[in-house]
């Protein structure tokens, strides 16, 4: 079995290959057989899991298995207790309620990579960063709970799927697991 973790940049689409002649995993990741256990949207940076095992790749992906998933995410103003509180219950959506969340408001000082390009900047519009972690992945979630609660998502950074983290990564690069993160990797999808 191979696993393989890769920080996503800005700008490129998960999978390998785009009739359109976009940046895609291929412009960065040559290890033939492995295919994404779990999307980033173009416009969404981060930790992307990568494997040859199918059995793994569905657990990671089925919603009945809870697997955590934990954003950094950059929004329009500084939300309030009451609005934080209503991503920690979960948020009504147009067609669905999602799952409880867990959610902290951050210090401004993250130490993570400047995105390129640079997210728009409004001299009149404060923003802050929460960490968001959720036990659900539907399309562009975060982005929706965020602006159902009046805070626009500007910049999102998916620094951990499970046990596993983005840290020692810089846009673009990636690495293999480590035997001792393929267990814990096992041990953590096996338990749901």
């Amino acid at each position: 079995m191979r696993v393989i973790r890769f920080y996503k940049p800005y700008g490129v689409l998960t999978q390998f290959t785009d009739r359109d002649g976009r940046t895609t995993l291929a412009n960065y990741i040559q290890a033939p057989g492995v295919y994404a256990a779990g999307r980033l949207d173009l416009d969404s940076e981060g930790l992307l899991l990568l494997t040859d095992d199918g059995v793994l790749k569905a657990r990671l992906l089925d919603p009945q298995n809870g697997h955590p998933r934990t954003y950094l995410v950059q929004v329009e103003r500084v939300p309030d207790a009451a609005a934080l509180q209503r991503l920690h219950e979960g948020v009504q959506l147009a067609d669905y309620r999602t799952r409880p969340a867990q959610v902290d408001l951050l210090d401004t000082s993250l130490e993570i990579p400047d995105r390129d390009p640079p997210i728009r900047f409004r001299k009149n519009v404060p923003t802050a960063w929460l960490r968001l972690t959720l036990t659900e992945g539907r399309n562009r979630q975060v982005r929706h709970m965020t602006a159902a609660i009046g805070h626009p998502t500007l910049r999102l950074v998916r620094i951990a799927i499970g046990p596993i983290t983005l840290n020692g990564l810089s846009p673009g690069e990636w690495r293999d697991l480590t035997s001792a993160e393929l267990v814990v990797l096992r041990r953590s999808v096996s338990h749901r």
